[in-house]
């Protein structure tokens, strides 16, 4: 069994490595384009340089400023929740998804403390309709919080088997 401190090491890399490289397309975007310039890649996907002063799906964009600090200080929070969740021993699933959710929330809030905003750049489309923009961090963090979904309900469901298994 690996001690605690590897463990934590293990996963503070993909977060790291996850920061890294949302920061360096970020970079790549605001050095390509202005802001509001958009780029059709194809038939559903642009390339779209936005800034977010809000949190996801530009939730209280335009709240006046406050948002910055109370989303700071709320992922500050969570940072250090998943840090030490981190630390204890669970599934391969679930530590990767608490990484990604680390990595992102680390790369947007990077963004939020040095600009005031998160910078979006990824935006899909069809038919008319336009998701919110969004960036690496974003993914990450949605594909990190389906990995938790999807091993607690796995977790779940093996939970109930068991039960169901006993006389």
């Amino acid at each position: 069994m690996r001690k605690p401190s590897m463990r934590l090491a293990r996963w503070l890399a993909v977060s790291a490595a996850v920061a890294a490289l949302d920061l360096a397309t970020k970079a790549w975007v605001s050095a390509a384009f202005a802001p509001g310039e958009s780029l059709e890649v194809t038939r559903f996907f642009n390339m779209v340089l936005v800034y977010n002063t809000g949190a996801a799906f530009s939730f209280l964009a335009h709240a006046g400023g406050w948002q910055r600090w109370f989303f700071t200080l709320v992922t500050i929070g969570v940072s250090a929740v998943i840090v030490v969740m981190l630390r204890r021993p669970r599934e391969p699933i679930a530590s990767l998804g608490l990484a990604l959710v680390l990595g992102g929330a680390l790369g947007n809030l990077y963004d939020r403390l040095t600009l005031g905003h998160v910078v979006d750049f990824i935006q899909i489309h069809a038919a008319g309709y336009y998701w919110p923009a969004f960036n690496v961090a974003d993914s990450a963090i949605t594909v990190g919080v389906a990995m938790l979904i999807w091993e607690s309900l796995a977790a779940g469901s093996g939970a109930q088997a068991a039960r169901q298994e006993k006389p």
